[in-house]
């Protein structure tokens, strides 16, 4: 730049400060330097290579560079509070999914235990007392080695829990920290901005550099360990034996379906007009319910959902009417759906996720009317996706089977009932 000064500059300089080797007023700011420089200052050598501006420009340009990395560090402050608030709720739900996780695994091995015991016992009505002896030896075996299993995995249920609990703890003790220093580099910026000239260019460079620094720091929730690890594995062998031949009813068949003649398979025909839909959400009224209701006993049934992008299947409460409308609090219901690439599952109630990606092709239901409980099945990995237990029955219950209406565009969506398997 010009060694000639601008005689403007002067009405901008505090009178009382002085250059120490000169004393004269400084005129000029040193960028390379980071220091304030009088007319003798400038003409000297040390800074003839270096970025000198006017001490009102120096001071202009920090001021907004300030306000720019205020502006970034304030919404990173507000994404801070948000990672915050996701992983003391994280926390909260995971607390929870532990204790579901640990309530149907109890559950789950229970139900496996009392269904064969009850097979031994129908057997024994059948036999000597030798081959009784047997039998029940059989039996004991089973009940160590499901008690084995159900320990086992309730402890592997336990180190996950404690250990993503402690990884959500430690996520939370690093982002209160950061969120403390942008709270305490905001204040400290906001505070500089309305400085005087002078003094907002001191110590510029390192404010500059150190709120920076802060912008680079990683703000990333924990990782931690899906618990559907944990799942049970395995289905009960009596299943196949109380599955029943369920059908589809057409008097509660909603008008965008349509049924198969042999009642096992239901798809989506065409969309008529005045059926409302809702646009940007999933709608699940199109619903039809099973023919066969249930007031007692065990009951299993298979559903093919291999050619659905987004289902739902369930028991109801025998209170719908004729065209299939019912209230949600008289469902048990297990949602997928296939969101681009990912899927998604969901139980109700309440409306809870479930921790599974893979699609399912197939899906097994399980009803145990006197105790209350209600699972569902990954037939084709054979395992445990959810199941609800001491729930409180009244009246008739039916088998539910519902698809998403779609949106104006063709679907050709569609879920059948499997065939009882045949005993060999």
């Amino acid at each position: 730049m010009s060694k000639k000064l601008n005689p403007q500059l002067q009405h901008n300089i505090r009178e009382d400060a002085c250059c120490e080797t000169h004393l004269e007023p400084p005129q000029l700011f040193c960028d390379n330097d980071q220091v304030t420089l009088c007319g003798k200052c400038f003409q000297s050598q040390e800074h003839k290579n270096h970025v000198v501006y006017g001490i009102q420009e120096a001071a202009e340009n920090y001021r907004k560079l300030f306000q720019e990395i205020l502006n970034t560090l304030r919404m990173k402050l507000d994404v801070a509070k948000s990672i915050l608030t996701d992983e003391q709720e994280r926390m909260r739900v995971i607390q929870e999914e532990e204790q579901n996780f640990k309530m149907m695994i109890e559950s789950e091995y229970s139900m496996q235990f009392r269904l064969l015991s009850e097979e031994n016992e129908l057997k024994d009505c059948k036999c000597d007392s030798n081959i009784r002896g047997v039998s029940l030896n059989h039996l004991n075996r089973f009940a160590t080695e499901l008690e084995e299993k159900s320990q086992e995995m309730l402890q592997r249920l336990h180190f996950l829990g404690r250990e993503n609990m402690n990884k959500l703890k430690e996520s939370e003790v690093k982002i209160s920290e950061q969120l403390c220093s942008l709270q305490r580099i905001i204040s400290e910026l906001k505070n500089k901005c309305a400085e005087s000239a002078l003094t907002l260019l001191q110590n510029a460079r390192y404010d500059l550099e150190r709120s920076e620094s802060l912008l680079l720091q990683c703000l990333e929730p924990a990782r931690i360990t899906d618990l559907s690890s944990c799942q049970v594995r395995g289905m009960n062998p009596m299943l196949p034996v109380l599955q029943r031949h369920i059908t589809l009813d057409p008097e509660t068949a909603h008008p965008c379906l349509v049924l198969s003649e042999d009642l096992r398979r239901v798809r989506i025909g065409n969309i008529q007009q005045g059926v409302p839909c809702h646009p940007g959400r999933l709608d699940f009224s199109a619903t039809v319910t099973g023919l066969e209701s249930f007031t007692s006993g065990r009951h299993y049934w298979e559903v093919d959902v291999e050619k659905a992008t987004k289902w739902q299947l369930g028991i109801s409460e025998d209170s719908a009417d004729r065209r299939g409308n019912m209230p949600e609090a008289s469902k048990v219901l297990l949602t997928g759906s296939l969101m681009g690439t990912s899927y998604t599952f969901w139980v109700f109630p309440p409306l809870k996720k479930v921790c599974l990606r893979k699609q399912m092709l197939k899906v097994g239901v399980f009803l145990d009317y006197e105790y209350g409980q209600i699972s569902f099945y990954n037939v084709t990995e054979r395992s445990l996706v959810y199941n609800f237990s001491s729930l409180t029955f009244q009246g008739a219950l039916r088998p539910i089977f519902s698809l998403c209406i779609p949106n104006g565009d063709m679907n050709s969506d569609s879920l059948t009932i499997s065939l009882p398997h045949v005993p060999s």
